[in-house]
């Protein structure tokens, strides 16, 4: 079976639907996004495009993303720096983040406790949910581990 081939179909229906033409740039994005695990900015996917293809360029990446945010494959997280990151959507379990605000470490956990209480609570208020995105600023464990004993919070 050919690689990705269910992400290809839905970006480029996604892109039929839009009245937007399927180009070799876009094809190219799309195949670094998915061969690459993580939380990519526009500018990280940029770089990994260009050892490819130098005359990409960065709007091309930015749109690109956006149109892998709108047809699912990818999507949009704010880790609380201001820059914009993109993981894998499609087929991917839910997950959830730890954010280490004196490092950055990113620490993804799925916890079913924290599912099963926020559907409660969308449902007490007659709410229907239909995503999320949890993320818990702190600080890492091997962060607090250079804090002095007497400087550290419980």
């Amino acid at each position: 079976m050919e690689e990705f081939a269910s992400e290809k179909e839905i970006f480029f229906s996604h892109l039929r639907h839009a009245g937007l033409k399927r180009t070799t740039q876009r094809e190219l994005i799309l195949l670094t996004f998915l061969r690459t695990e993580g939380h990519l900015s526009a500018e990280d996917l940029c770089r990994l495009v260009k050892t490819e293809d130098p005359g990409v360029g960065f709007t091309t990446v930015y749109l690109t993303l956006r149109l892998l945010s709108e047809c699912g494959l990818a999507r949009e997280e704010r880790l609380g720096d201001g820059i914009r990151r993109y993981e894998h959507h499609y087929d991917h379990e839910h997950h959830d983040h730890l954010i280490c605000t004196s490092c950055g470490e990113l620490i993804e956990f799925f916890s079913e406790t924290i599912e099963k209480k926020q559907d409660e609570i969308a449902a007490q208020h007659g709410f229907h949910p239909t995503h999320h995105s949890l993320r818990i600023f702190g600080i890492c464990a091997d962060c607090r581990a250079k804090i002095p004993a007497a400087g550290r919070r419980r």
